[in-house]
This record gives structure tokens, sequence and C-alpha cells, in this order.
């Protein structure tokens, strides 16, 4: 079985060690066609504390690390630190 992978935004990092990441699905309504989305918010382990709020990741299914946990960060794909210092100078 393949392991699942989502994109997402870091919606809270207040936690120690777990993020909030929310994914958003975008399809068309079956009858009407227009576009609808979706989000779902997973909460995600962040074994060392690097994702911020606003941080693009990738996440990958795992077993279960709590009773809420069920994702861990494969990737950070945009960092908003690193937009805020390329603004900054």
């Amino acid at each position: 079985m393949a392991l699942k992978e989502r994109v997402g935004t870091v919606v809270s990092d207040k936690m120690d060690k777990t993020i909030v990441v929310a994914v958003e699905n975008r399809f068309p309504h079956p009858i009407y066609k227009k576009i609808i989305s979706r989000t779902a918010r997973y909460k995600v382990h962040d074994a060392n504390n690097n994702c911020k709020v606003g941080d693009q990741v990738r996440i990958t299914e795992t077993r279960p690390l709590s009773a809420t946990k069920r994702w861990k960060v494969a990737e950070v794909l945009r960092s908003t630190s690193q937009n805020k210092q390329e603004v900054n100078t």
C-alpha cells in the first residue's frame, strides 16, 4: 500500500512538536459544475519544531503517533521566514 501525501499550509504551530496543516481540495460540483473548495485540517508531527504559520509543507501518512496525529512533515516547500528575509533585504 502506498503512503498518502498531501500539500498544505501550516495554520497553527502552538503545540510542541505538532502543527496543524490545512489542505484545500478543489473539485467541480457533480451537477452544477461550479468549483467547490473543501478544507481538511490535519495534525502533523514536526519533530524539530521547524515549521511556522504560513509555511507550505508536504505531509505524509504514518502510524498513529497520538489520539489524533497520523501524519508527519516530509519537507518544507516554502518557508515564510525566508520570504520575510528577502523582503527586508
